[in-house]
């Protein structure tokens, strides 16, 4: 069973032999395929075999490319995920508005409950009453925007009301990174289920390659957030902190498991919910605040 996440930040080569990844630097050193589940390859001084490639997409390893800043910039996404493609992605065209509104309500909901709690976490009791109140008042395919109105409030109890999503700075940066660390866990099951990444139920970009991906996401955001405002990151090492976070243990299910595999879970549930018209099928996945 695949548990490690491979984090490469010097220069070397990467090659592929005997279904082990060979790591050539400064030394030599070797992982077997099966015990890796994310290849993240933070240098621009890497150079990786095709062969080492193609071995890691059978294996369905994501693989993560960063940019010179060391921010994930790009993934390795296979274009066949499941042996059905074709059904697969004529059953994700047939979801209709209704469902996808409904369950994107549901979705919204969770959100801004898992907001709630960090707020709460924080003792934060007048933006807490202000999201109890958004709770209440969101509508089908969220209409009036609860999900806009509560962050606000929440990014700015947080982090000041100065605050903007759209600085430059650490908490962004912290931010960023983890979402980028979910948001590649969540391409990936997808894919691997033989869906498409591109239409999503709610985010409609033309330029969007994870349409949906970014719909699924939405209420894991906060587990990202929750790490920031706990002070569980440490400014230097923040990086390695956050791709540790898919080894996390939560609660889906009514089960324990890491959060790699509890978006397996939670991605397949989504499906089942919106292939059903039934959002008694979607498990959330759920967390501790210590």
């Amino acid at each position: 069973m695949s548990f490690r996440t491979v984090v490469i930040k010097n220069r070397c080569k990467l090659e592929y032999s005997l279904n082990q990844l060979i790591y050539r630097g400064e030394n030599e050193l070797k992982i077997n395929i099966n015990e890796i589940t994310s290849l993240i390859i933070q240098s621009s001084q890497v150079a990786i075999t095709s062969a080492l490639i193609s071995k890691l997409i059978e294996n369905k390893i994501k693989v993560i490319f960063c940019d010179s800043y060391h921010n994930p910039q790009c993934e390795l996404i296979p274009y066949y995920g499941n042996y059905n493609v074709k059904e697969k992605i004529t059953t994700q065209m047939s979801i209709t508005k209704s469902c996808a509104d409904i369950t994107w309500k549901e979705i919204v909901y969770q959100k801004i409950f898992n907001q709630l709690q960090n707020l709460q976490y924080k003792g934060y009791e007048l933006a807490s009453e202000k999201l109890k109140v958004y709770l209440n008042e969101i509508e089908v395919g969220d209409i009036s925007n609860r999900e806009g109105h509560a962050a606000k409030v929440y990014f700015n109890a947080l982090f000041g009301n100065t605050f903007s999503r759209d600085q430059k700075n650490d908490i962004n940066a912290f931010l960023d990174y983890g979402y980028a660390i979910l948001l590649s866990a969540i391409n990936r099951e997808i894919k691997n289920l033989g869906y498409l990444t591109e239409i999503g139920i709610h985010h409609i970009g033309n330029t969007n390659p994870f349409n949906l991906s970014c719909d699924f996401i939405e209420p894991l955001r906060p587990l990202v957030d929750f790490y920031v405002i706990a002070g569980k990151l440490n400014i230097d090492n923040f990086k390695k902190e956050l791709v540790n976070l898919l080894n996390v243990n939560v609660f889906i299910d009514d089960k324990t498991m890491i959060l790699d595999n509890a978006i397996r879970v939670y991605v397949q549930s989504l499906f089942q919910a919106l292939i059903k018209e039934d959002i008694k099928e979607i498990k959330f996945i759920q967390y501790e605040r210590v």
